[in-house]
């Protein structure tokens, strides 16, 4: 199964799940972008890392590294490998020079520990084909906002009551008006709420 290689676009905070962010991928070789709900500790792990911050003692994707390096592994790539009922799994791909093993990980975990070994990120065309956005020509790219602070429970989901809502409010609408709304989420770079009009239309089909 051919791989289609992703990269980091930005991370933006949640507007109604506190504490969550929005990673956004996007296709390196098209316009798809692929919103992943992420939690605090792992998008902070990640910021850090982007602006090459160097803690004053190692947090723990760091000491993953410094462990793995001990003995000789290295990553090879990272990818997300299924998606299944709106929550996204992961692999994280490691070479010890004689034997390749494929690790399970959240999204978030493998994707922070890969920009440690400047590892690669790929995901499948199924996993685009449902979950990707498609950014339109008006839109522009989301901006990186990688401050640190930023832990990743399902692709749009740990339910806090505010979420619970959003999500009963998009049943009552039309897949027409689904539409409508993703388009303009998807122009306003809201690609936290936008992910979630998609997981509501994929419901539906």
């Amino acid at each position: 199964m051919d791989k289609i290689r992703l990269e980091i676009l930005g991370l933006s905070s949640s507007q109604s799940q506190s504490g969550s962010f929005a990673l956004v991928l996007g296709e390196k070789q098209g316009n798809r972008r692929l919103p992943i709900i992420i939690g605090m500790f792992e998008a902070q792990a990640i910021a850090i890392e982007i602006e090459k911050i160097i803690p004053n003692r190692p947090m723990t994707h760091d000491l993953f590294k410094s462990f793995a390096s001990s003995f000789n592994f290295n990553i090879e790539e990272i990818v997300i490998s299924d998606l299944k009922e709106g929550v996204f799994f992961a692999k994280i791909v490691c070479n010890n020079g004689t034997e390749r093993s494929e690790i399970d990980a959240r999204p978030s975990d493998a994707i922070a520990i890969g920009l440690r070994f400047n590892a690669p990120i790929f995901t499948y065309e199924a996993i685009l084909s449902e979950a990707g956005i498609v950014l339109t020509e008006e839109s522009e790219e989301p901006q990186s906002s990688p401050a640190p602070g930023t832990g990743e429970k399902k692709a749009a989901s740990k339910k806090s009551t505010a979420s619970k809502s959003t999500e009963e409010l998009l049943k009552d609408y039309s897949i027409e008006k689904l539409n409508e709304m993703l388009k303009d989420a998807i122009e306003k770079e809201d690609y936290e709420r936008a992910a979630k009009i998609r997981d509501e239309m994929n419901r539906r089909n």
